[in-house]
C-alpha cells in the first residue's frame, strides 16, 4: 500500500476540491471513492480532509464566492514557498494567492503558468499532504492540458526543477515531467475537440478498481461523463465531472 510520511520537494503531494455545497460534495466523493469527511472546524473555515481509513487522501472546501469555479487543484511540495513564488514571477507566471501560513500545518500559494493553468504549492510543517496515494481510492497522477507546450517546457523546469521527457504514443506526443529520473506528472497539448473557452488546466487522476463501474456510479450520483472509458497504454481511463462541474479523471492501471 503506497503510504507516505514525507514527499520530496518538486513532487505533487496533495489535491483539493472547491465546491459551492460542501456537504453535498463530501457525500458525492464519499459514495464514489469510500472517503470519510473530517471537518477541520470553524477556525480552518471548515476545510475538510477526506480520508480513506485513517489516511488523508484529498481536501474539500467551500469556494470563496459564487463567481469562483468549482475545480480540483493540484499542489506540489516545495522546500520554500516564498522562494518558489519568486521563481514563478521571474518565469512569467501569475500569482493568485501569495505565500500564506495555514495555521501551523504548512505554508501555501496558488499561481498560474504563462498559459493560465493554475497549480498550488505546499511547504509542509505538521501536515505533509496525502498519506495515501497511487492506488484505488486516492490520487495517482496529475496532468497538464495546455495550449502552449513550449511555454510550459520553459516555466516548470525553472519553478520546480522538472525535466520534460517526450513520449510518442501513436499519433500524439505525451510529455512526462520528471524529477531526476522519477516521473511525477504529465503534459499534453489541449485536444482539438476541447472548446476554445476551456483554459489550460491541470487534471487530477484518481485510481479505481473498475473504470466502467466508476463511470456508472458517477452518473448515478449526479455527475457527468466528459470522456467515456477508453484504453490507453497505462490503463483504462475516463474523464468525468462531479455535480459542481469540477472535472477529474479516473484510471484502472494496466497490469504488467
Amino acid at each position: 500500500m503506497p503510504e507516505f510520511t514525507t514527499w520530496e520537494a518538486g513532487t505533487p503531494s496533495w489535491v483539493d476540491h472547491g465546491t459551492k455545497d460542501l456537504a453535498a460534495s463530501s457525500a458525492f466523493y464519499g459514495a464514489l471513492f469510500g472517503w470519510e469527511a473530517d471537518d477541520q472546524g470553524p477556525d480552518m473555515g471548515h476545510y475538510t480532509i477526506m480520508r480513506r481509513g485513517e489516511s488523508s487522501v484529498a481536501g474539500d472546501m467551500t469556494v470563496m464566492s459564487d463567481q469562483q469555479p468549482c475545480v480540483w487543484t493540484s499542489y506540489v511540495t516545495v522546500a520554500d514557498a516564498d522562494a518558489t513564488v519568486e521563481k514563478v514571477t521571474q518565469a512569467g507566471g501569475m500569482v493568485f494567492v501569495g505565500p500564506m501560513d495555514v495555521s501551523d500545518i504548512g505554508r501555501m500559494a496558488v499561481f498560474a503558468d504563462p498559459a493560465g493553468a493554475a497549480i498550488g504549492i505546499w511547504e509542509p510543517k505538521s501536515f505533509i499532504g496525502a498519506e495515501l496515494a497511487g492506488e484505488a481510492g486516492s490520487f495517482t497522477w496529475t496532468e497538464l492540458n495546455t495550449r502552449d507546450l513550449d511555454a510550459a517546457k520553459a516555466f516548470y523546469p525553472e519553478v520546480f526543477g522538472w525535466t520534460a521527457h517526450d513520449l510518442e504514443m501513436g499519433p500524439m506526443t505525451y510529455t512526462e515531467w520528471q524529477l531526476g529520473d522519477t516521473p511525477v506528472a504529465g503534459m499534453l497539448s489541449m485536444p482539438e475537440q476541447v472548446p476554445d473557452e476551456v483554459p489550460s488546466h491541470w487534471l487530477v487522476y484518481f485510481g479505481v478498481d473498475d473504470t466502467d463501474a466508476t463511470v456508472a456510479k458517477v452518473t448515478e450520483l449526479g455527475g457527468s461523463v466528459m470522456v467515456p472509458p477508453t484504453d490507453i497504454p497505462p490503463g483504462r481511463f475516463a474523464v468525468l465531472a462531479d455535480p459542481d462541474g469540477a472535472g477529474f479523471a479516473v484510471i484502472k492501471m494496466a497490469t504488467s
